[in-house]
């Protein structure tokens, strides 16, 4: 049974003023199994971040409907909100943001034991526990966050979200404030801390070869809907959907021997979230558009193991494509990535 079951979600936020709205996230649907990572990406405005609130219960929904462990996750909330409380957990993009610039690190960190009614003793036993797992020294507790670099706040933001002990945690560009070093520990750490605990992540961020490193699947988010899903090798191997391969034709290569696979332009505007098209939301920017593309969204294509894709002319995109695999490329590029990180310091 899945830990996470997403079904067509869909969030709109009002304009004051107004009676249009924002359509933020267009009936997406998607599945997180228990110890797994599911890495959604997209541009900035992509719905990624609502998705999380969502999940959350930091925004409210507007329709669709989320379980969590088989149970419908805001019927949950209203009748019994105690048994959810610490299941699910968030790693922010801001570390500094995240914590209390008044509270010192041993108190930021115990804070949501607070919450959940575990006595000081049981507390400070988990907080030890916490520092030993994001690989922090004991004399950090007395510190305020001011005093630490960002990627020692980042693993203060994780030691806070891992003390609870939960089986989900959203991650919301967690890496992306970070330099390429810290950014490197962070990732290590993330993952060793699932391969210890079976925590399921969400990954959300834009950074591409962090999120092939980190992930088993993948979803590719656009104006609030999920074009393409799939095992993350299959993705990177071979994108069907336009919008996917130009994020992967963006990516700009350390080598210049490696050649793209692919080179697809995505130009023009974004359309406004307020006023959607009828059809398919990139037809505006796509090269590859007929006139079919604009008159209505195109269906989900089930392309076998578990790839998926919303796009009509997917086939063509395949035959498109050179040879060259560019998940070989960033599997090699993540792996430069995490090499030239320092060893977790303690």
């Amino acid at each position: 049974m899945p830990l996470l079951e997403v079904a067509h979600l869909v969030k709109r936020f009002a304009i004051p003023g107004s009676r249009s709205v924002v359509q933020a996230v267009n009936g997406i649907s998607f599945t997180l199994e228990p110890g797994e990572t599911l890495g959604i990406v997209g541009e900035s405005g992509s719905g990624k971040t609502t998705v999380g609130r969502c999940i959350l219960g930091l925004t409210d929904i507007s329709g669709g409907g989320i379980k969590f462990n088989g149970n419908d996750l805001l019927m949950t909330r209203k009748r019994n909100p105690a048994s959810l409380r610490g299941q699910i957990q968030i790693v922010f993009q801001e570390p500094a943001d995240a914590l209390d610039p008044r509270m010192r690190i041993g108190a930021c960190i115990a804070e949501p034991l607070v919450v959940l009614g575990v006595s000081p003793n049981e507390r400070s036993r988990r907080v030890a526990e916490a520092l030993d797992l994001v690989g922090l020294a004991r004399r950090t507790l007395q510190l305020y966050p001011a005093e630490l670099s960002g990627g020692q706040q980042q693993r203060v933001g994780i030691a806070r979200a891992m003390i609870t002990r939960p089986r989900l945690v959203i991650l919301d560009e967690p890496t992306s404030a970070l330099d390429p070093t810290a950014r490197a520990e962070i990732i290590e750490l993330l993952v060793g801390i699932q391969k210890q605990l079976g925590t399921a992540y969400l990954f959300i961020s834009h950074d591409l070869s962090t999120v092939r490193f980190v992930s088993h699947r993948i979803a590719v988010m656009y104006l609030g809907m999920i074009v393409e899903q799939g095992e993350a090798a299959s993705l990177f191997a071979q994108p069907r959907h336009p919008y996917s391969v130009g994020l992967l034709s963006s990516v700009l290569l350390p080598n210049p021997a490696l050649r793209q696979p692919f080179d697809v332009s995505l130009s023009g505007e974004i359309p406004s979230p307020i006023n959607l098209p009828t059809g398919c939301f990139l037809a505006s920017r796509c090269p590859f558009v007929v006139d079919a593309c604009r008159t209505r969204i195109p269906p989900s294509v089930d392309l076998g193991d578990t790839h998926r894709v919303h796009c009509i002319r997917h086939e063509d995109i395949k035959d498109m494509q050179r040879t060259t695999d560019l998940f070989d490329h960033f599997q090699a590029e993540s792996e430069r990535i995490l090499s030239v990180g320092a060893p977790v310091s303690s």
